[in-house]
């Protein structure tokens, strides 16, 4: 499906052959190493390679450009389903997928015949680089800026927390056009940056969860790029791309939250039919039954303001609200549901033999990433008041 279509091209018999798939491929390739490539903080190149043949990597470009065409909602399913087991990875896809967006949404028709196939077939694997050292949250007071000479853009800057940035070929680069700019997102421009003269990937961060994938800084000094490069052609647009784009993002952090929520609660209904104290399995006990309880419903209720989420931005309206929603309720659940699940398995749950811990690491960064849950209820509040006049 691509991001100007109404409604999804994709049936649920589709649908449900493609999760099945992906269930398989979960069970035969992803249990068995995610421990290992976890612990040590190892790239899973095969496991790349593998996302590239499933088609992932343009899950959600259209399939005039080669990709999957997968409506949101089929998408958010199947990050849910891996997060379930390794949450890292889908990181690599969103924001490779935000990227294709980006052009797909709102570049011209030489940029999307350029640049697509390759996305969508994952020749060529990139991400989406705007945080820099002084600017997060507020995207607006980024300091990377581009200035024009001839026939080329001269950037400068340096960007930080970039998934795929060494891994991956190419980014969709938030910079600054005109920094005198009033309002300052009037002045914000978005650049498809292949790597390059110019483009040097600086350190790896070393991360509390979320292992296993390249999160680096990047450094851009007199690094020039053809003005075609320029997403849409036209300087001032970037801040307006990069936030509506971030709807899809917003949509796959709260799917991870989903799987994480759901990984947790399964390891943690597992173990308490299995270990026993006074003489009956923990599960039997009240106190284990309340947390259950709250941890089952916390995941059912994620899910469904994800799907919903998804629902409305495959209708193709305006969901920052639903998406808002979505990233900061599943998020919370992810982080309420880990720790329960650790309290649930006791000592065990504290050792690294053990999968929970994982997940315990992994759970923060959905908190964080793509909007941290403070800014999240600040959107969620102005659109609800937006949507809801006094008479």
């Amino acid at each position: 499906m691509s991001a100007g279509d109404s409604m999804p091209r994709f049936d649920a018999a589709d649908e449900a052959a493609l999760l099945e798939a992906i269930d398989r491929w979960i069970d035969r390739e992803l249990k068995p190493i995610v421990k290992e490539y976890d612990h040590a903080d190892r790239y899973p190149a095969h496991v790349v390679q593998q996302m590239r043949e499933l088609g992932l990597f343009g899950a959600t470009v259209g399939v005039e450009y080669g990709g999957l065409g997968l409506p949101a909602t089929t998408y958010a399913q199947i990050v849910m389903r891996i997060s379930a087991v390794w949450m890292s990875i889908t990181g690599i896809i969103n924001s490779h997928l935000m990227l294709a967006l980006a052009i797909e949404k709102f570049g011209t028709p030489a940029q999307k015949t350029r640049w697509l196939p390759k996305l969508a077939s994952g020749e060529i694997r990139g991400g989406l680089a705007l945080t820099e050292p002084d600017a997060g949250t507020d995207l607006q007071d980024i300091r990377m800026s581009a200035r024009r000479d001839g026939d080329h853009y001269v950037i400068d800057g340096t960007k930080t927390w970039i998934t795929n940035g060494a891994e991956g070929a190419c980014v969709a680069l938030l910079v600054k056009t005109d920094p005198s700019a009033q309002p300052r997102h009037k002045g914000m421009s978005l650049f498809i940056a292949p790597k390059q003269a110019g483009f040097t990937v600086g350190k790896k961060l070393d991360k509390l969860g979320y292992k296993a994938i390249d999160t680096v800084e990047l450094v851009f000094e007199r690094y020039r790029v053809p003005a075609d490069h320029l997403i849409g052609g036209a300087e001032g647009q970037g801040f307006y791309q990069v936030t509506s784009g971030l709807e899809l993002g917003r949509i796959n952090v709260a799917a991870r939250g989903v799987g994480i929520a759901d990984g947790a609660l399964a390891l943690a209904t597992g173990y308490a039919q299995q270990r026993k104290t006074f003489g009956k399995p923990i599960c039997e006990h009240q106190a284990i039954q309340l947390k259950l309880a709250e941890m089952a419903t916390r995941a059912r209720a994620a899910r469904l303001l994800t799907l919903d989420a998804a629902a409305a931005f495959d209708r193709g309206v305006r969901c920052d609200l639903e998406a808002g929603m979505a990233k900061y309720f599943a998020s919370e659940a992810a982080l309420e549901n880990s720790i329960e699940s650790m309290r649930i398995h006791g000592a065990y749950g504290y050792s690294k033999e053990y999968d929970v811990e994982r997940f315990y690491r992994d759970a923060p960064l959905t908190v964080i990433g793509e909007g941290t849950n403070e800014i999240q209820r600040v959107i969620i509040a102005k659109q609800w008041l937006k949507r809801n006049p006094i008479a």
